[in-house]
């Protein structure tokens, strides 16, 4: 007997992070001649726009890999289901600004990172940094 198909666990894309050793030099190549609209920034990290999409370029000084952050409704619920899927969790759920996040992989050892919006989302001043959460 079939089991039903379950609710999928993935909402979206949130973002794309890439590693920059000078921020600064980052926001000249995406922002400057690529054109991404900044949205956000903090001292370690930058996000920008991309117009036909929810999700965002996020440049960071802080690990030295490219991470793709994916939304879920809960990341200790995501947690579980990832483990009882047969996945694994490589860093239990953690708190971020926005909510909660956790770092999975798959059966076949794609790393993704899952998280929840929670807490609400970033507060930017008129400059973009960010100055707190709602």
């Amino acid at each position: 007997m079939d089991e039903p198909n379950p609710s999928p666990l993935i909402q979206s894309i949130d973002g794309v992070q890439h590693h920059v050793p000078d921020l600064e030099a980052g926001v000249r190549f995406y922002h400057d001649l690529l054109g991404h609209e900044i949205i956000w920034r903090t001292e370690t990290a930058v996000g920008f726009r991309m117009p036909d999409s929810d999700a965002e370029i996020v440049i960071q000084n802080e690990r030295e890999y490219q991470e793709t952050d994916l939304k879920v409704d809960s990341a200790d619920d995501a947690a579980n289901r990832i483990q009882e899927s047969g996945g694994c969790v490589v860093v239990p759920p953690f708190d971020i600004p926005i909510g909660r996040a956790v770092v999975v992989e798959d059966p076949w050892g794609n790393r993704m990172v899952l998280l929840d919006s929670s807490k609400g989302k970033l507060l930017t001043d008129v400059d973009g940094n960010v100055t707190g959460v709602a």
